[in-house]
């Protein structure tokens, strides 16, 4: 557990970096967050696909998606 780097171990070191490359650490952490979130969602959609394929959910309209929400 000693190569856990915590994260105020992470913030101190970011705070030792030029402005520069705070800024070029924002957009490589932006960037990765990005594309964390997309590779989710892609999972989430092929996880829908096959259960809509496999007949585990229905098609339905959004008026009838609304009733059953507010119910």
């Amino acid at each position: 557990m000693g190569d856990i780097t915590t994260f105020n171990e992470v913030l101190e070191s970011a705070d030792n970096l030029s402005l520069d490359d705070q800024i070029t650490l924002l957009e490589v952490l932006q960037r990765r967050i990005i594309e964390h979130r997309r590779e989710e969602l892609s999972k989430e959609i092929q996880d829908a696909q096959k259960e809509f394929q496999e007949g585990k959910c229905n098609p339905t309209t959004p008026s009838d998606l609304m009733k059953e929400i507010l119910s």
